[in-house]
């Protein structure tokens, strides 16, 4: 069966999102508890979401208890866990270079940020399992990339010879752009994303830093940054292959992509830019409490019966800790209970026991010995203290 692809009406969806964008600014700055549960959630999906588009095997809540509390629990890899800390470390890298307003984007500052979620050079294994080649952070490859299709072909990224004129024509390009005014920023910031990838300039991490450098873009004109979500893996991979068909297998080509050619994916990024504006604006208004852009993936769905023993039942739970945390020692546990109650101090034993997964009497030894290390101590009676 065939499908007709249907364009947007480009001018009518602009314009809805630039109302919602003038009234995403006319509410800045915003309270700055509201600013910090805003920037630690994003730091959370947004590093989870992009890493895990390429393999990382960290789950959702383990990525949480990383990034809040620096622990590093359960049976993943050490490269992962360095990898999603890098990345971290890379969007806050990125976040200060755009709003630095005064200085343009630079090819320096591309590599420099392939560096940083790289750490340092390593080892892969080719494709063909015959060898081994060495991954040079921070500097272009020195060896050709490309991919292999659904259909068993080989698709090309542009070579190691003609990467840096690229690259330097795409920089130009966009700082020349961004002048111009034209574009607006979230068209300009899928437009780049394509043209980058064609590209592909570094041996490893390419699909990282293109959706940091969306969110470079985004920020950088005081948009909303976005998360694009490793359940939705097969409609971004699919606006990107529909991309590569209208401009066709050479490198070069894809490169210099004119703005219909790549309108899939500027329509792509347009909507989930559009539906983080509506969700931002809520949460500022007070009409939701959240935005979390995950699926979590370390338990399974909640059945009806269970959602009804939550919404009947008082939970003091803080929302912004791991559903699921793996057994762990006496040390690592006392740790996470003391943060626990940093972020919500009526909560108790029974609840940091489903969410530690150990039982009851567990808890109560450990803030026992916590008391009594003078770490944490009672407010109030027992029954209606904290």
């Amino acid at each position: 069966m065939l499908q007709v692809l249907t364009s947007r009406n480009n001018d009518t969806e602009m314009n809805a999102m630039k109302k919602l964008y003038q009234e995403w600014r006319a509410l800045q700055p915003l309270k700055s508890e509201l600013q910090r549960q805003m920037d630690q959630q994003f730091m959370i999906d947004f590093n989870y979401n992009s890493n895990h588009l390429e393999g990382n095997t960290l789950t959702y809540g383990q990525t949480k208890l990383l990034l809040l509390f620096g622990d590093t629990i359960g049976n993943a890899s050490m490269q992962d866990y360095e990898e999603m800390k890098a990345h971290n470390v890379g969007l806050e890298l990125m976040k200060l270079a755009a709003i630095d307003k005064t200085r343009a984007l630079t090819e320096t500052f591309i590599r420099e940020l392939n560096k940083t979620i790289l750490v340092r050079d390593f080892y892969k294994t080719s494709r063909d399992g015959e060898y081994r080649y060495k991954i040079h952070v921070g500097v272009y490859k020195t060896r050709p990339n490309s991919v292999i299709t659904p259909t068993g072909e080989v698709f090309d990224y542009a070579s190691p010879e003609e990467t840096p004129a690229l690259m330097s024509d795409l920089v130009g390009w966009y700082n020349e752009e961004e002048r111009k005014e034209i574009l607006s920023p979230v068209e300009l910031s899928a437009l780049f994303h394509y043209r980058y990838i064609r590209i592909h300039p570094f041996e490893d991490g390419n699909g990282r830093i293109a959706r940091l450098l969306v969110n470079y873009i985004l920020l950088r004109h005081n948009y909303p940054m976005i998360v694009i979500r490793t359940d939705d893996r097969v409609n971004y991979l699919k606006m990107l292959h529909q991309c590569d068909l209208l401009t066709g297998k050479i490198p070069s080509d894809g490169a210099t992509a004119t703005f219909e050619q790549t309108r899939p994916l500027i329509d792509y990024i347009t909507d989930i830019t559009e539906n983080k504006l509506i969700a931002v604006l809520q949460l500022a208004k007070g009409k939701i409490t959240e935005i979390i852009e995950s699926k979590n993936d370390d338990v399974p769905e909640k059945t009806l019966d269970s959602q009804q023993k939550t919404n009947n039942g008082q939970n003091n739970v803080p929302d912004n800790v791991p559903d699921n945390v793996p057994e762990i020692d006496a040390q690592k546990r006392q740790k996470l209970i003391i943060n626990f109650i940093k972020m919500n101090n009526k909560i108790s034993s029974t609840e940091i026991a489903g969410l530690l997964k150990v039982n009851s009497k567990t808890v109560k030894r450990d803030f026992q010995q916590l008391k009594n290390r003078e770490i944490i101590k009672r407010i109030g009676s027992d029954r209606g203290g904290h």
